[in-house]
């Protein structure tokens, strides 16, 4: 575990101290593109956030090299190399898109070509376990397209739901530390070597989310762009493909000593990639959603718009950072409740569990105009959004009075005068220049 969470921490420092001159780079490079009608952004933002997270990933898998035990799996396994050969793919076809902007058919094509790389390198489904009947194998071609297929819809799937600030690195986030928990569980309780890459792969890519997040949180100052998206939905899906079809039933068998406890261990990966799935079930919701919803309107089904799922928090009354915390709450109780499942002995519990946090999100759905008041004793440790008035109760503004500046109900109206001219603009300089001309 120390390696791997020596892994995840070098890939996040990285990933973090990289954005900031990324930035000033993408606004160099002009990789900052006007705001759009679906946009909910006012002012142009840098893209090319992605350049930063692959600089992670490249260290992040650096370091792991040169570990004790995980150096051994660089020379025993095809996984990492497959890995960054379509990562690079994936990652220089966001650059482009970013600055120039690539076709949708174009883009789609490459996402094929990186996913074929990987396959042809040896990522790719062998295998599927079926309860009852046990692994069925597949032949190359349909292993080679069920990997294709997933890679694809995993990175289209990301890549949608990249419309708020913190959005997708976040739902990335708690679906790879879902499936890292999971993946490390197998491998470390029941020995499951062939595990062991999904364990590093979702390490480095919660670090490289937990590096970027501080600088995209509303209000973002750099985006991933498709740059950051479609690799983090690539390495999600090389996760999910390294662990799907190598884990054997009959090695846990031997230790539970029951079929049907194997089964119920084994419930994430039993139906075929169920786990990956359901760890990004909101964005793969989304992206089946906006599929229907285009072609029903006699439209391409990559022409985008305003009607995603997180458009419609705001729509209905949620503020921007609360309309995030909604996805990050539903994203994790999917993602946990699943894994969650495969831990026998917890059924009951489980359940009510999860019955009532999807009780509190509805209701939190419910009340998108409603906004807690902290008590009097915390209010100096809150926001300004969450205080109460001094006296009638009033809502206080965000905006803040400089330190020792009087109250505007302390000036006089000549002075109030002044400070109104000088907020905006029309300073004392104009007009001397008027009394001279």
């Amino acid at each position: 575990m120390r390696e791997y969470l020596l892994v995840l921490f070098v890939t996040a420092a990285v990933t973090y101290l990289l954005t900031g001159p990324v930035r000033k780079f993408a606004i160099v490079a002009g990789a900052m593109p006007p705001v759009r009608a679906r946009d909910v952004h006012r002012e142009p933002t840098p893209r090319l956030g992605g350049i930063a997270m692959f600089g992670g990933l490249c260290a992040g898998l650096a370091v792991a090299s040169q570990l004790t035990h995980l150096g051994n799996m660089f020379i025993q396994s095809a996984d990492i190399r497959a890995l960054l050969a379509g990562a690079g793919i994936m990652w220089l076809l966001g650059v482009l898109d970013d600055k120039w902007g690539v076709d949708a058919l174009v883009k789609l094509g490459g996402q094929m070509i990186a996913a074929g790389v990987m396959v042809w390198q040896g990522v790719t489904v062998i295998s599927i376990p079926v309860p009852g009947v046990g692994p069925v194998s597949v032949t190359p071609t349909m292993g080679m397209v069920i990997s294709v297929t997933l890679v694809v819809v995993m990175v289209n799937a990301v890549n949608f739901i990249d419309g708020l600030d913190g959005l997708a690195g976040g739902m990335v986030c708690i679906a790879a530390l879902a499936f890292f928990l999971y993946s490390y569980r197998l491998w470390y309780r029941y020995g499951i070597n062939d595990a062991a890459p999904a364990v590093l792969f979702s390490a480095v890519l919660i670090g490289m989310c937990l590096g970027f997040l501080p600088h995209n949180l509303h209000p973002a100052r750099i985006f991933m762009g498709d740059s950051g998206s479609m690799m983090l939905g690539l390495m999600l899906a090389v996760a999910a493909i390294s662990i799907t079809g190598r884990v054997d039933p009959d090695l846990i068998t031997d230790q539970t000593g029951s079929q049907t406890a194997t089964v119920h261990k084994l419930v994430p990966i039993y139906i075929p990639l169920l786990l990956p799935l359901t760890v990004i079930a909101l964005p793969l919701a989304d992206l089946l959603l906006a599929v229907v919803r285009r072609t029903w309107a006699g439209k391409s089904p990559f022409a985008a718009d305003k009607q995603h799922l997180h458009h419609r928090l705001l729509e209905v009354g949620h503020s921007h950072s609360r309309a995030v915390l909604i996805m990050y709450f539903w994203a994790a109780l999917i993602a946990f409740g699943t894994v969650a499942f495969s831990v026998p002995g917890r059924g009951r519990t489980l359940v009510l569990g999860l019955a009532g946090l999807c009780l509190l999100g509805i209701v939190v759905l419910m009340m998108p105009r409603f906004r807690p008041r902290a008590p009097r004793v915390v209010q100096a440790f809150v926001p300004p959004r969450y205080r109460k008035g001094a006296e009638a109760g009033t809502e206080v503004r965000d905006e803040v009075t400089p330190a020792g500046a009087p109250a505007m109900a302390e000036l006089s109206a000549d002075d109030k005068e002044l400070l109104v001219r000088l907020g905006t603009g029309a300073t004392a300089v104009g007009g001397r220049s008027e009394k001279q001309g």
